[in-house]
């Protein structure tokens, strides 16, 4: 009796001690409401998103591709498409800034790659149906050196397709097939975009049929990035994987405004930058490609050169000013023929702003052969409006193209006196020439030593580059011998210099003279 008092004891007492407990008796919060304005914009977003991939996806095809007997393998046995879309960008076609930006934020690994074939055996890409006459809008690289190519519809039809026409320059293909049944996409405007605006990515990523990811655009006109001939690829973070390429990217009212083409990643997965070509320069393009099966673009016959800062201050113009600096003109160019001059700086194209030298070659790459634009300028400071009528690229060929050699062996040339700048220069001879590896009838001089440590060794200059032209006097002149080259140089604490190699264009190179401690 006594036992069970102290078992009945100890039960009350370790009873009461649970009940005590904080962790028992302790209220349990309500789970937080969420504000009713917020549900209502939260869901506003997702029925948007809904209703935008359901008006899209419709028109979303996956393309399946097989390539030719004996294209190369990667390391898994799989065919690698020739120029392959899982290609990263070589090294030596990276401007060094874009290199040096990428390693800081993504490793050095990293690499914008086009985008891009799954991993199945046969490579998988995306496009969208662009017409009503069975055409099928693509990247190249999805399905360049194909060997037969097979269309998949979102309700699962597939339909075999042929190629229209393609255009490595800007990535762009055009594919047909017999069906013309599905719903074409409605094209928008890129050159309206804003950044921050969202966007939705649809394809078919690692062979995953109508997938949708969204985000918004990063940035808008990206160039310099070598990753086609032209460029002003529309940025944005909407999730692009391999498989994605080809695909539409869309803006909230379900238009088509860029097609999903190359990513940055050190992983080959999506690192949240993604590209898209515009839908504007695509469907120029690819109207073109229906039309005649290929691409004519037109030329001026310019060679250009960006304006810096410094190089602005040496013309006598604000160094703020916008624009391109015309750094050579084709005789008997369209340029030559509407009175375009060397020193002249571009800053408008039929009412387009130019700021760079990629958004003047695209805005008369993708103009009309023989037709008449407006130039605007700015010639010793003052603004000047020029008709041009842009030729056939066919007919427009500068020097370096005509006649320029691969480079040879370069022995060491003698050497001349180093001044301030750190560079040694002698007259371009045919026999340097024929050892530097330009064509016969090139003039300018040669650069024959670099001093180490030098404002040339800084800015790049190297044994063998051709100076052809300087800035004095606020204007763009010839530079064909020492003497003349000496009197600039010691007239000026800075120097700009027109420089070239034997394999291609040249380049506007900005020197400060080195001071004396």
């Amino acid at each position: 009796m006594q036992r069970n008092a102290v078992a009945w004891g100890a039960l009350v007492i370790s009873t009461a001690a649970l009940l005590g407990s904080r962790g028992l008796t302790r209220p349990v919060p309500a789970a937080p409401e969420v504000p009713a304005e917020g549900q209502k914009t939260a869901k506003a977003l997702s029925e948007a998103f809904q209703a935008v991939a359901e008006f899209t996806k419709p028109s979303v095809v996956q393309i399946s591709v097989q390539r030719k007997a004996g294209m190369p393998t990667t390391r898994q046995g799989r065919r690698a498409p020739l120029p392959g879309p899982n290609d990263q960008i070589p090294k030596d076609q990276m401007p060094k800034e874009f290199e040096d930006m990428l390693k800081r934020f993504f490793g050095p690994d990293a690499r914008p790659e086009r985008e891009q074939f799954g991993y199945s055996a046969e490579g998988t890409g995306s496009g969208f149906v662009y017409d009503d006459k069975g055409h099928v809008l693509t990247n190249n690289h999805v399905v360049a050196g194909a060997e037969k190519i097979t269309v998949t519809f979102h309700d699962g039809t597939e339909a075999s397709a042929t190629v229209v026409g393609t255009d490595p320059a800007t990535d762009v293909a055009v594919v047909k097939v017999d069906n013309s049944d599905y719903r074409p996409v409605v094209k928008g405007d890129s050159k309206k975009l804003h950044v921050g605006e969202w966007v939705l990515a649809i394809g078919s990523p690692f062979g995953l049929d109508q997938t949708v990811t969204a985000g918004i655009v990063s940035a808008t006109e990206r160039n310099g990035l070598s990753i086609n001939e032209y460029e002003s690829f529309i940025q944005t973070d909407a999730s692009i994987n391999p498989g994605n390429s080809g695909g539409p990217l869309v803006d909230m009212s379900g238009r088509v405004i860029g097609i999903n083409s190359a990513i940055v990643t050190a992983s080959r997965s999506n690192a949240g930058v993604g590209f898209a070509i515009p839908i504007d320069m695509a469907a120029n393009v690819a109207d073109k490609l229906i039309k005649d099966g290929k691409i004519n673009r037109a030329r001026l016959g310019i060679q250009l050169a960006p304006l810096t800062p410094a190089l602005a201050k040496q013309l006598g113009l604000e160094e703020r000013t916008k624009g391109v600096l015309v750094a050579g003109v084709v005789e008997g160019s369209p340029a030559a023929k509407a009175g375009l001059k060397e020193g002249d700086v571009i800053t408008g194209f039929e009412g387009s702003p130019v700021e760079s030298g990629a958004s003047l070659k695209n805005l008369v790459a993708t103009s009309d052969i023989g037709k008449s634009y407006t130039l605007t300028l700015l010639r010793q400071g003052r603004e000047q409006k020029l008709t041009v009528v842009p030729a056939s690229e066919n007919e427009v060929h500068f020097a370096f193209e005509r006649e320029g050699k691969a480079p040879q062996d370069r022995p060491e040339a003698p050497k001349a006196e180093i001044n301030d700048f750190g560079l040694a220069v002698q007259k371009l001879t045919p026999e340097l020439a024929a050892q530097f590896g330009y064509s016969k009838g090139t003039e300018g001089l040669v650069i024959t030593s670099v001093k180490e440590g030098s404002p040339a060794e800084a800015a790049g200059l190297e044994v063998g580059n051709l100076i052809t032209k300087v800035i004095k006097d606020k204007k763009i002149q010839p530079i064909k011998d020492v003497k003349a080259f000496e009197d600039v140089t010691g007239k000026s604490d800075d120097l700009a210099l027109y420089v070239q190699t034997s394999d291609g264009p040249g380049q506007f190179v900005t020197l400060s003279k080195a001071k004396k401690g």
